[in-house]
């Protein structure tokens, strides 16, 4: 299924498959996009199996031009990918700007999931660096429990990482960015 030399994924349930084994590996190469299938952690660059994107994932790789999703052998456009995105995923919009723009700052953004936030923030890369920062993105106007915040500032503490709320600015869209610290 390859079409002018294009890395190509298709969309399944939730995420998008790279079944090609070569592009699979270069996509998780040039900046450690996706999972591979059936690995938790990828302690190698090259694994010979599939690759895993997330919809935010894949959305920006669509965007960006690196990757073409199929589904049902006809390609998706990236306003078709977030829209199934948004039915999925609450804040999607917001989560994808924020996404954007840490990837185009040069980190390496993955799932927060394990953290209970939205992404974990990477410098260089898993199994290079540990995350430095676990950001969780909200709306603007979205009120801020304190215990969550606690909770959420003793978590990032004990294991190491900086909290860090973001949110997209409706004035300016720009993406702000707020960091905790735990004093103790």
């Amino acid at each position: 299924m390859k079409k002018d030399d294009a890395i190509l994924g298709e969309l399944i349930n939730h995420q998008v498959i790279v079944w090609n084994i070569d592009d699979a590996k270069k996509l998780y190469k040039s900046g450690f996009f996706g999972k591979y299938v059936g690995i938790k952690k990828a302690r190698a660059l090259e694994i010979d199996k599939p690759l895993e994107l997330s919809l935010i994932e894949a959305a920006y790789l669509v965007m960006e031009g690196k990757i073409k999703v199929f589904n049902f052998n006809r390609e998706l456009s990236l306003e078709e990918l977030k829209e199934i995105a948004e039915k999925i995923y609450e804040n999607f919009e917001e989560m994808f700007l924020v996404y954007k723009d840490l990837r185009r700052k040069g980190y390496v953004v993955k799932s927060g999931m394990k953290f209970g936030t939205t992404f974990a923030v990477y410098k260089y890369g898993p199994g290079i660096d540990h995350a430095p920062f676990l950001v969780h993105v909200i709306p603007f106007n979205e009120k801020l429990d304190p215990i969550e915040i606690v909770r959420a500032g003793r978590l990032s503490h004990s294991v190491k990482k900086k909290f860090v709320i973001a949110t997209k600015d409706p004035s300016s869209n720009e993406i702000l960015y707020f960091i905790f610290k735990w004093y103790g």
